[in-house]
């Protein structure tokens, strides 16, 4: 993007008032950025130990501690920034971040015995802005837990808002500074009331309002294209998911006819899929061009069995790809990714102490050096958020509505080499199980849905003689953000009957399996 106007530090259209979460490695942190969104405030994840310069520039009208896995006690642990009480905005310390509040300004910390995990209740000690609208009158508030460690005692200024035998100081606040800390998950939804603390945050005590809305991206993000893309024409991949298309309507409605998206046949799209986008993409104002790269990919591929490579690989040939196909068109000056920010946060995109989950091929899939700048105005909004840009530009529900699609497409989905023979098997036992869901009814009730085909072979008998097949795994999960997730309730009938489909439909496979494994711990995506 172009460089963030002063008025603007973050960048990003809309984002006037935002939130700065520093991230101490939770699971939950995602989920942080995720509610404060939801009450129509920009946020953005940045390493808890970010450099304070930064900190300033962002110019955060609150922020955000998370919580995270080490102790506040062990030798080298991550500390608060100094610009972050220098700034002297309302501060939220969640679980991690309210113990090292507290050991930072003063107080006291211990080892915490017994620890707690899961659900909980503290007793509201004091009155407090932060638990508006939340007390039911019994004068306690259920709540998660997750901690071993817990404050104990407070920092000069500090009075006790909450706490419980096991963690007698549960929630904390100097109300002059506006400072407050909770030992307790607001944002995970076993907190009930959880998302009304994080909008007493929010607006009491921070006092910001809800401008944070789809529309206004739009608006804003045609301006800013306009500038950083004055003239020239831009490449875009279009690969058929909800990312690249949103991201192909927001660039047409900026720059117009000066789009040029291009779909890759990698030979690793589903069934019927290079069809299916060129019908979807018919009535835009641009003309697509398909280009049949399937040989080059499965040579690349060759031998591979790790994604992390597959993604490299098929990362750096679609770079090759876009190069050799932008010398053929006149003026191509910019390419257009459809990164998201689960994709950045994922390959550890927000830096510190957050750990490579895997690289996407968005991200941490390209080389380090591009034959054009990079555009990526997609790249801080989340899938849902991506989901709503799409209807305020006006794209179709079969587009906007469809579900996630790897960008490395089915190599990610076979487990071990991949040859033709392994996506032809994984490509026909995908087909067969996501019209049975479509049939059923079960799709609608699914977020995500798919087949993986493993690197394991299993004895089977077919037509009295055996066979030693591979076997195929069905992953259905439902989930509000994608970043944690569990298995859809799919009955037992109706797995049986794709399982009968697939091992007699599709030569090649004899046993089929359902995953499951909710994430965490568990991705989504099994690589």
């Amino acid at each position: 993007m172009s460089p963030p106007h002063p008025a603007n530090p973050a960048g990003v259209p809309g984002a006037d008032e935002r939130v700065l979460i520093l991230d101490y490695g939770s699971q939950y942190t995602q989920l942080i950025a995720r509610r404060v969104r939801e009450l129509g405030v920009y946020a953005e994840i940045h390493p808890g130990d970010w450099d304070g310069g930064a900190i300033a520039a962002f110019a955060p009208r609150a922020i955000i501690l998370s919580g995270g896995p080490a102790s506040v006690l062990d030798e080298g642990s991550l500390r608060i920034p100094e610009a972050v009480f220098a700034l002297g905005v309302p501060l939220l310390g969640i679980c991690y971040g309210m113990q090292a509040l507290a050991l930072q300004l003063g107080g006291e910390v211990e080892e915490g015995w017994p620890r707690e995990y899961g659900s909980a209740e503290v007793a509201l000690r004091s009155s407090s802005p932060l638990f508006n609208g939340i007390q039911d009158g019994s004068g306690r508030l259920s709540v998660w837990m997750s901690h071993g460690i817990r404050v104990k005692k407070l920092p000069p200024g500090f009075v006790l808002l909450a706490g419980n035998a096991s963690t007698p100081i549960a929630a904390i606040a100097d109300e002059v500074r506006h400072w407050y800390g909770i030992q307790f998950h607001p944002e995970v939804r076993h907190t009930p009331s959880g998302t009304q603390l994080i909008m007493n945050f929010l607006r009491e005590i921070a006092g910001l309002g809800n401008g944070w809305h789809m529309d206004r991206f739009e608006e804003t993000a045609c301006r800013s294209l306009r500038a950083e893309l004055p003239s020239g024409r831009v490449l875009v991949a279009l690969s058929g998911g909800v990312d690249s298309a949103v991201l192909a309507a927001l660039l047409a409605r900026a720059i117009g006819d000066r789009l040029a998206p291009i779909l890759v046949d990698t030979g690793l799209l589903r069934e019927g899929e290079v069809a299916g986008i060129r019908e979807a993409f018919a009535d835009f104002p641009f003309t697509l061009r398909i280009v049949d790269a399937e040989a080059r990919f499965f040579a690349a591929l060759a031998g591979v069995s790790d994604p992390e490579e597959k993604r490299r690989r098929i990362g750096g040939l679609f770079i090759d790809v876009f190069t050799e196909e932008a010398r053929k068109l006149p003026d191509i000056r910019y390419l257009a990714q459809g990164t998201i920010y689960p994709d950045v946060i994922e390959s550890a995109g927000s830096g510190g102490s957050a750990q490579i989950i895997k690289s996407h091929h968005n991200v941490g899939g390209l080389p380090d050096r591009l034959p054009f700048p990079l555009v990526e105005p997609l790249r801080f909004l989340f899938k849902d958020e991506v989901r709503a840009l799409g209807r305020t530009l006006g794209l179709p529900a079969r587009l906007v509505e469809r579900q996630p699609f790897p960008g490395p497409g089915l190599a990610v989905r076979v487990l071990g080499p991949v040859t033709r023979e392994s996506v032809r098997l994984l490509r026909h036992s995908d087909r067969i199980f996501l019209e049975e869901l479509e049939t059923s009814g079960y799709l609608n009730q699914t977020s995500q849905a798919f087949a993986v085909l493993l690197p394991v072979c299993s004895v089977a008998v077919k037509g009295d003689g055996r066979a030693y097949e591979p076997v195929v795994a069905l992953r259905a999960v439902v989930t509000e953000d994608f970043m944690t997730a569990h298995a859809a309730p799919l009955s037992v009938d109706f797995l049986a009957r794709i399982a009968n489909r697939i091992t007699n439909e599709v030569p090649g496979i004899s046993r089929v399996v359902y995953d499951i494994t909710g994430k965490p711990p568990a991705t989504i995506e099994w690589e």
